[in-house]
């Protein structure tokens, strides 16, 4: 049993006492405003307090008071603005006002009290793949594609992301998206970490918002032009990636394709580097997608270039995801030739396999939305959803069981 205590808005409220006291919890309190929280907190004493993300319910003074406490605090938005409020206040744990109560368990159930600011990168829950870098080979595979469906998904499970396009040849993730890119903002990110000026004011500045309902994500677009990939220096992109990954959840990154060493082609050993962009997202990734496609040509590329992807991190970090699967291109049956190809002749025996959904890509194309707006039953999106929740997000540790407590036998006194 949880000790809540709520200020939320009358349908949210009722809505989610009915569900709380359902799954066992007890209600301590229905309070009204962010004040009137706040100076109950020491007579209610609740174990979480769950209120709406607006201004009049939600305010630095009562993380503070919470944090002091140690009682987490669990907030609810019904809109950007809403989650916009909430993310300049640094809390962890938002979800969608509309959610289940299922969403919300785990949060009330199994969370740990934290500090509420994210400014703080000592502060934040570690997790096992909070940079996640999607590369591919040359020939359009479908990188920039799946790293945004991904954040897409990422976000809609209730986590801060943020989108980086780190491509030294050109930013594909404006265009796809619909946001302006005359001013790159991972270009201007590097800049100002290589000055360590890159503070989280400076990253709210630079950042864009790709606004959806349930789905909202930062993006941090990638160059205008390939001249100017020099601004895009190893040690840069790795400061920038460590402030973005200190302020955000996770960081989805659209890396480039190439994985040669430029250095070795030229005798001046101080020169920029073309690809010390994609060298630094590798180091700096916990988890690689190494996206390729569905036919002879993508899967021989897919294969050298995995070759090659291994020889510089290690393989347990890298998860292979084959794009376009369709029988035009490969014959019948072309999941199974998909799969006994890439074990064959390059080892790999667990791939991904994104099936060919034309008309759902090109929906979300010409509206510049997400899979998950433009398309959300297409069968591309729910393979790409399955991915991001099995093995990107955290494993939730089984709910623990109630043993009902029973009377005590009241025997008859026996004469």
């Amino acid at each position: 049993m949880v000790r809540l205590a709520l200020a939320l808005d009358p349908a949210t409220e009722d809505r989610v006492l009915a569900d709380a006291v359902e799954h066992g919890h007890a209600i301590v309190g229905r309070l009204v405003g962010w004040r009137d929280v706040l100076g109950s907190l020491d007579v209610l004493a609740p174990d979480v307090v769950i209120v709406g993300a607006g201004a009049d319910t939600l305010d630095a003074e009562l993380l503070t008071g919470c944090d002091d406490r140690g009682i987490r605090l669990v907030a609810l938005a019904g809109t950007d603005a809403e989650r916009a409020h909430a993310s300049r206040l640094g809390i962890h744990e938002v979800v969608d006002r509309s959610a289940q109560w299922a969403v919300i368990e785990p949060l009330v159930r199994d969370g740990v009290a934290l500090p509420a600011r994210l400014g703080d990168p000592a502060s934040r829950p570690p997790r096992s793949d909070s940079v996640v870098v999607v590369w591919g080979p040359a020939g359009a595979p479908g990188r920039t594609t799946v790293a945004i469906n991904l954040a897409a998904e990422l976000a809609a499970a209730g986590h801060t992301v943020a989108l980086v396009d780190a491509d030294p040849y050109g930013g594909s993730i404006a265009p796809s998206l619909g946001l302006l890119d005359e001013a790159p903002g991972f270009a201007s990110a590097c800049r100002l970490a290589a000055r360590d000026a890159l503070d989280r004011a400076e990253l709210e500045r630079l950042a864009q918002r790709y606004s959806s309902p349930r789905a909202s994500f930062d993006v941090f677009t990638g160059l205008v032009g390939s001249s100017r990939w020099p601004e895009l220096s190893e040690e840069r992109v790795t400061s920038a990636l460590a402030a973005i990954r200190g302020r955000f959840e996770y960081v989805v990154v659209d890396t480039g394709f190439s994985l040669e060493r430029d250095e070795e082609l030229t005798s001046d050993q101080f020169a920029p580097r073309r690809n010390a962009a994609t060298f630094a997202t590798l180091a700096a990734a916990d988890r690689i997608i190494a996206v390729g496609l569905a036919d002879p040509v993508g899967l021989s590329r897919l294969l050298r270039g995995h070759a090659d992807l291994i020889e510089l991190v290690e393989p347990e970090r890298i998860d292979v995801m084959v794009n376009r699967v369709r029988t035009s291109a490969l014959g019948i049956d072309a999941h199974s030739q998909v799969r006994q190809t890439l074990r064959r002749f390059g080892g790999i025996v667990d791939a991904v396999l994104l099936p060919h959904d034309g008309r759902a890509a090109d929906a979300a194309i010409l509206t510049a939305r997400t899979l998950r707006d433009a398309a959300p039953r297409s069968p591309l999106r729910a393979v790409v959803r399955d991915y991001a929740l099995d093995r990107l997000l955290p494993v939730p540790e089984p709910p623990r069981r109630r043993v009902p407590r029973l009377a005590p036998i009241r025997r008859a006194a026996m004469g």
